[in-house]
């Protein structure tokens, strides 16, 4: 089983890690591709393309300029401890043991708009890039296009032998990988909370359970994924009511919340 999971847009480089372990992103080439484009953009452009105050827009100028290989230890942080939001705070990467971590390392993946795809212990330099921007580059209008079929290539050549692709991830990132190429089965769990008596998706409470549910198979060594039926943290009950064959529906009564 492969797991795939968003990216943040906030970064925690501060931090200090738990262990100095890394390895390197498999995808760094395509990545230097597109910051050979993003570097030329102006605060300005920035601004526009990602709808971004001029501030954030100036931070993230001065990333796309300072960017460069070879990452080290010194200029880069592991994926999974540099990426800081709602999914992350699920899955709470500081609290994984180094067994854990290894686990992670083998059945975890990033998507990301820069990166494409990154393990956890993968190196990567501070950025913004979100897979729905709409920067027009080398090889078409958008991301996805730049992408192409890469992503998936790599996640067959990660996921052939584990059978099962959990998609962790929102629509946006999910939109770059072509399902119906991928090898293994695709299982999306849905994530629904219980307000005011009705059941719906509430998009702070579904990214957190996703990292919830990413940690919850580390920590147990899920390998079948029958056994993510078991997933029950913070009060989220599997629904086969509710659930096909694809989708797989997690409910939570505001009492349990």
């Amino acid at each position: 089983m492969l797991m795939l999971v968003s990216p943040a847009k906030t970064l925690d480089y501060e931090t200090p890690l738990p262990f100095d372990e890394f390895t390197q992103p498999e995808l760094l080439d395509q990545s230097q591709l597109l910051m050979d484009e993003l570097v030329d953009l102006t605060p300005k452009d920035v601004a526009t393309l990602m709808k971004l105050s001029d501030k954030l827009s100036m931070l993230n100028v001065n990333r796309f300029q300072h960017w460069a290989t070879p990452f080290t230890p010194d200029n880069a942080r592991p994926a999974m401890y540099a990426f800081k939001g709602d999914v992350y705070t699920g899955l709470d990467a500081y609290s994984l043991k180094k067994a854990d971590v290894n686990f992670a390392q083998k059945h975890l993946r990033m998507l990301s708009g820069l990166y494409g795809l990154l393990k956890p212990l993968d190196l990567m330099q501070p950025y913004r890039l979100e897979m729905g921007t709409k920067f027009s580059n080398q090889r078409g209008a958008n991301l996805y296009e730049f992408w192409g079929d890469r992503i998936t290539q790599k996640i067959n050549e990660e996921a052939a032998a584990k059978d099962v692709v959990l998609n962790l991830a929102s629509n946006e990132y999910f939109k770059a990988v072509k399902t119906k190429q991928l090898k293994g089965r695709v299982i999306t769990p849905v994530f629904k909370d219980e307000k005011n008596g009705q059941y719906k998706i509430i998009s702070f409470y579904a990214k957190k359970a996703r990292g919830l549910m990413a940690a919850f198979v580390i920590k147990n060594r899920i390998k079948d994924v029958q056994d993510i039926r078991k997933f029950d943290v913070s009060g989220y009950k599997f629904s086969p009511e509710q659930s096909n064959e694809k989708e797989w529906v997690f409910m939570r009564s505001e009492q349990n919340a």
